[in-house]
């Protein structure tokens, strides 16, 4: 069976691709993105790719390209396609398989069906992205609410952006959530300051289980 972390996030362009490629690199993983809506410039998988050091039979395609940066309903009812959740199957793979979703939990994949519908559905554990900036203790409370309602195990929150304390400890102690980690906004964002501020500011140890 494939060991699998899902990858979402509190709000869209949040840096949960940014997580992603990260945790693909370090736990020799491959990488995922059942839907990418925006075809305009580098895409996920190719940011992951480059960021991850992925050699490409880690990046598997994507299930669903849409052209639109819109949200995946939406974008898939523009241009004329019919995306279908329950053909949506996790792939067997050998390695770790590091799964993204679009945006945050609610995004709608179709009129009726969410990412987070999916992502029930599948139960691997996911790994929640959350700014550090104003306005995240609300969003990544309500997410964790969401997540737990629907019985969807959580391996808990990695915060992205500056260091900010007192909101990372009221969210951990508030949601009774395990902190993976804090990754700051890197400059430049390159392959090697990823993999060095992956190794120094998460715990690296939470990603055991799935480690290849």
């Amino acid at each position: 069976m494939t060991k699998c972390i899902i990858i979402t996030g509190t709000d869209t362009g949040i840096g949960k691709t940014v997580v992603a490629a990260g945790l693909a690199n370090l736990l020799g993983g491959a990488y995922w993105k059942p839907v990418q809506s925006g075809l305009e410039g580098e895409t996920d998988s190719q940011t992951v790719a480059r960021l991850g050091e992925l050699t490409p039979e880690r990046i598997l395609p994507e299930a669903w390209r849409l052209t639109r940066p819109l949200s995946p309903h939406r974008a898939a009812e523009l241009e004329g396609v019919t995306i279908d959740p329950d053909s949506l199957v996790l792939p067997e793979i050998e390695c770790p398989l590091i799964v993204e979703g679009a945006g945050g939990l609610m995004v709608p994949l179709t009129r009726k069906t969410l990412f987070i519908d999916v992502f029930a559905r599948w139960q691997a554990p996911v790994v929640l992205c959350a700014r550090t900036s104003l306005g995240t203790i609300n969003h990544t409370l309500l997410s964790i609410e969401a997540l737990r309602r629907r019985d969807i195990p959580l391996l808990g929150v990695a915060f992205v952006g500056e260091a900010m304390p007192d909101t990372e400890c009221t969210i951990a102690g508030t949601g009774q959530v395990r902190v993976l980690g804090r990754l700051p906004l890197l400059e430049p964002l390159t392959a090697g300051m990823l993999r060095l501020a992956m190794t120094t500011y998460f715990n690296m140890a939470a990603f055991d289980e799935v480690r290849a």
